[in-house]
């Protein structure tokens, strides 16, 4: 009832600032233009520039780095929770239009509250317009909120079969952010997963379907803005059929724009028309869209200019064809995509000319890296006075920016002091055991039995049985969600009296002990990760623990036992083990190297995994459907087009 009553008080919050006479309603388009031409060009670049302070560490400069200097010991890396001076004159100078905080800045509820204010008093301080503050809550791998709620992902969402799940946990992120503070949400990804080999998105990904991707995608939209937070699709005009990681290489994908409208733009079409207010870029080429190419810096090779730099795909496709008025941020431009390719003069030219609006520069790791942000800022106002940019265009992109401000009411906020009423709502509602239990519930009906031979799911455990869980190497860092789930199966007494459960993990060096315990238990689950194609090849340093499961398996049939694999990431490894008896899949998990407290206090947790354990002895359904078909793998342990299960 709690819950119910205070999601109804915020939705009548948001309606009543798009209402005549409110005080967002006060503020129309005269206002924002009033306010645009009283600004300085410097106050207007500043605007349209996403930063982040995420590590101070004082690097020496050249002048300072003499043979003393060098020989000192490294300097301390330090995560920025809270502001040094450096740090505050810089806001209250450029009077940035966002900032963006990671992992670094969040260590606790409190905390990041007081960090996100204290930024906007220092902006403040120099006479700024409040800060769009934003942050990556996609939620499963990409949460960046330690102590927040971590829901089970995009992908586990889906294989719930009910798009008021994706809007549900979306309402969890968006009502934990408001409460610290952060206004838009870097979500949700609407990546159509049509490229098993994609490196970098895969259970980000809501599907391999276009028309899935949107019906949950948009619920996901729908589950922010009820929260009064800002959705930003990502990554247009779409990063699913890749095989390169932008974040370390220059994707290429050699589709035409008809194909694209056919599958990648059907998502973000659907959630433009439901409201977005925010879309963000991919750093991707598409020959056949974008002709224009580009000396690269690094290679001196052509490439074509990637979307985040093509006016073809940004205003003529996005603005035009698709009808999008909202502000289009670019992806991080520190990526190598961009930042190996292009000189720092490009990467802010280029982008504006192509219809950007607001410049993601989050390369804070360093003094050195802090001040080539500041220097980035003030190139952008250099290439205005020298006339490669016009101010008319810039004035474009800040309408959109105050526009958007003022929706969401930053506009009229004046006072940042952070009260006693505020923390506690901040640390009693940000993973609270309510929103927790919401993301456990979700996790659980995305699980998704696609095998289950024997009867072997789930486990018959009878007093004074032992069970052992083997985690492969590639999730390792995952061991501790055994732990976790053997403590949650005592509290439940799930467990009968002497029942043993053993967690331990696969290495190179002990395959021959892994088989020895799982031939000395009575019942045996096995985890595995893909995160890459690779993992599925017990050749490579990715996938050598497949070998041993394979070994296991064939041990296990031998002695007339039974074996469960478990995916937790991405589910083709559904096609790697044809002989395991049970194949459940998860869709996601995140690193657990110990387990988090008995309350679970300031330690989130993606809870896909520690479920899939749970239903493994009897404790949870596994009903889910899939999100996504399954490929077979040749005897080269390559994907195929041949479709396993779907």
């Amino acid at each position: 009832m709690k819950r119910q009553f205070s999601f109804i008080i915020a939705c009548l919050l948001f309606v009543s600032v798009l209402l005549p006479g409110s005080a967002l309603a006060s503020g129309n388009e005269t206002d924002v233009d009033a306010i645009l031409s009283g600004m300085t060009l410097e106050q207007k670049v500043g605007q349209m520039m996403a930063v982040a302070f995420r590590v101070w560490k004082v690097v020496p400069t050249e002048e300072e780095a003499t043979v003393e200097n060098v020989e000192r010991q490294e300097p301390e890396a330090v995560s920025v929770t809270e502001l040094n001076q450096q740090i505050r004159d810089c806001l209250a100078k450029y009077q940035f239009g966002s900032v963006i905080l990671f992992a670094e800045n969040c260590r606790d509820a409190e905390q990041t509250l007081r960090l996100v204010q204290d930024m906007q008093a220092a902006n403040q301080a120099g006479g700024g317009i409040p800060m769009l503050v934003s942050i990556d809550q996609e939620g499963g791998s990409v949460a960046r909120l330690g102590f927040g709620t971590s829901g089970p992902g995009n992908m586990a969402l889906t294989a719930t079969g009910d798009p008021e799940n994706a809007a549900a946990m979306a309402a969890v992120y968006g009502e934990e952010l408001k409460l610290l503070g952060i206004h838009a949400d870097y979500a949700p990804v609407l990546d159509v997963n049509n490229n098993p080999n994609n490196p970098v998105i895969g259970v980000r990904s809501f599907s391999d379907d276009p028309e899935t991707v949107s019906k949950y995608g948009t619920a996901f939209v729908r589950g922010l803005h009820d929260a009064g937070v800002i959705s930003t699709l990502k990554h247009f005009p779409g990063h699913g059929n890749t095989s390169t990681d932008s974040h370390t290489g220059l994707p290429l994908i050699d589709g035409t724009y008809e194909a694209l409208k056919a599958v990648e733009l059907v998502p973000f079409q659907a959630a433009i028309d439901a409201g977005a207010d925010m879309v963000m870029t991919a750093h991707i080429q598409y020959p056949q869209i974008e002709t224009e190419t580009y000396t690269s810096k690094s290679t001196g090779e052509e490439i074509f200019l990637p979307a985040t730099m093509s006016r073809t795909v940004l205003t003529d496709i996005l603005r035009v064809d698709m009808g999008f008025e909202g502000v289009i941020v670019t992806d991080a431009l520190e990526m190598a995509a961009i930042s190996a390719n292009f000189t720092d003069e490009d990467m802010i030219l280029l982008p504006i000319h192509a219809g950007v609006d607001m410049l993601m520069l989050p390369m804070m790791y360093d003094t050195v890296s802090f001040q080539r942000m500041q220097d980035m800022t003030d190139l952008a106002v250099q290439l205005v006075r020298e006339g490669k940019i016009s101010e008319e265009r810039i004035d474009e992109s800040v309408r959109r920016i105050l526009t958007l401000k003022q929706k969401y009411g930053l506009l009229e906020q004046k006072d940042f002091t952070v009260t006693e009423e505020m923390v506690n709502a901040a640390v009693s509602g940000v993973g609270s055991e309510e929103n927790r239990q919401i993301a456990w519930e979700i996790a659980e009906k995305g699980l998704t039995l696609v095998k289950n031979e024997s009867s072997a799911f789930p486990i018959s455990l009878k007093p004074g049985e032992k069970t052992l869980i083997l985690f492969a190497d590639s999730c390792a860092s995952r061991a501790g969600y055994g732990e976790l789930a053997t403590q949650m199966l005592e509290e439940k007494q799930a467990l009968p009296e002497g029942a043993q459960i053993v967690v331990t993990k696969s290495t190179r060096e002990n395959e021959d002990l892994c088989v020895l315990a799982a031939l000395g238990a009575d019942h045996v689950i096995l985890v595995h990760r893909v995160y890459a194609a690779a993992c599925l090849d017990p050749s490579t340093e990715d996938g050598f623990s497949s070998a041993t499961f394979d070994k296991i398996i064939d041990a296990l049939h031998a002695k007339g036992k039974t074996a469960i694999v478990v995916s937790c990431q991405l589910p083709y490894d559904a096609a790697r083990f044809p002989e395991a008896d049970a194949m459940l899949l998860t869709y996601g998990s995140s690193v657990m190297r110990a387990v988090p407290p008995a309350d679970g206090a300031g330690s989130a947790y993606v809870p896909n995994l520690a479920a899939a354990i749970c239903a493994c002895f009897g404790q949870g359904e596994a009903n889910g459907k899939l999100p996504v078909k399954i490929p077979e793998i040749n005897e080269n342990y390559q994907i195929t087009d041949q479709i396993l299960y779907q």
